[in-house]
């Protein structure tokens, strides 16, 4: 399923978050928003699932189209958008009450109308393919980063979206823990998930994705193939970006 984003602008009083952005990404492929901090990359992906409102464009999501003006979080517009989007955060964002099995139920349940039974059935299944099979009755207090993070795409994968957004998820891990999140990432890749990543993983950008945005001041100011954008950047800007992160 393809995600489109045209002439997408956001402002926050007297400044512009977004500037005309245009993202397309491709059904099967993977994206990477790459830029400094302050860039407007996790402001665009609450964007494209109605996180946030934005004042101008247009969001495609497969056959459903998210207008300007129509974005909100309670709006029926967002409640059909996210049961086609997932979306993983960085700071996780468990229900810390909940055991890890409760996490990935509650949506489910709560929002599908799955069965308990079977929503129990699936939960355990997704544990599995995220290497937490025996975890299920942890609570998140009892968890590493890293296996936190996976518990979260598990749970965002519960209501069997058609892509998955990833707004910095490894960046709050420790280096040893931010390979066992990639390798899940790249086993949805290899499912035929649509993903749309914003990351400082230069490694796995390169490895993975199929096309590279970089932005900067709300504005797209390169993209390409990883090969194009990370060896032989155009801009003046994206060269500063990427020597001060490879050092």
């Amino acid at each position: 399923m393809h995600i489109r984003a045209r002439g997408i602008r956001k402002r926050f009083q007297d400044r512009t978050i977004l500037d005309g952005v245009n993202l397309f990404v491709e059904s099967g492929k993977t994206l990477v928003l790459l830029g400094p901090s302050g860039s407007g990359k996790s402001t665009m992906l609450r964007c494209l699932n109605g996180l946030n409102t934005f004042d101008e464009g247009t969001v495609d999501v497969g056959d459903r189209s998210l207008q300007a003006g129509h974005s909100g979080q309670f709006s029926s517009y967002t409640r059909d958008l996210r049961k086609l989007l997932g979306m993983v955060f960085q700071d996780f964002q468990l229900f810390p009450h909940l055991s890890v099995l409760q996490n990935i139920m509650e949506a489910p349940v709560t929002v599908s109308g799955v069965s308990k039974t079977e929503a129990r059935l699936q939960a355990l299944e997704l544990l599995k393919s995220v290497g937490l099979e025996n975890h299920g009755q942890h609570y998140p207090s009892q968890l590493s980063g890293g296996q936190k993070q996976r518990v979260a795409i598990a749970r965002a994968l519960a209501m069997r979206p058609k892509a998955l957004l990833c707004d910095e998820i490894t960046s709050s891990l420790d280096p040893e823990l931010k390979h066992e999140v990639l390798e899940v990432l790249e086993k949805l890749q290899e499912r035929g998930l649509t993903l749309l990543m914003v990351t400082h993983e230069i490694g796995f950008a390169r490895k993975a994705a199929d096309h590279i945005v970089f932005m900067a001041d709300g504005k797209v100011v390169e993209e390409g193939k990883p090969s194009s954008v990370l060896d032989s950047p155009v801009a003046d800007r994206t060269r500063n970006f990427l020597a001060n992160i490879l050092g």
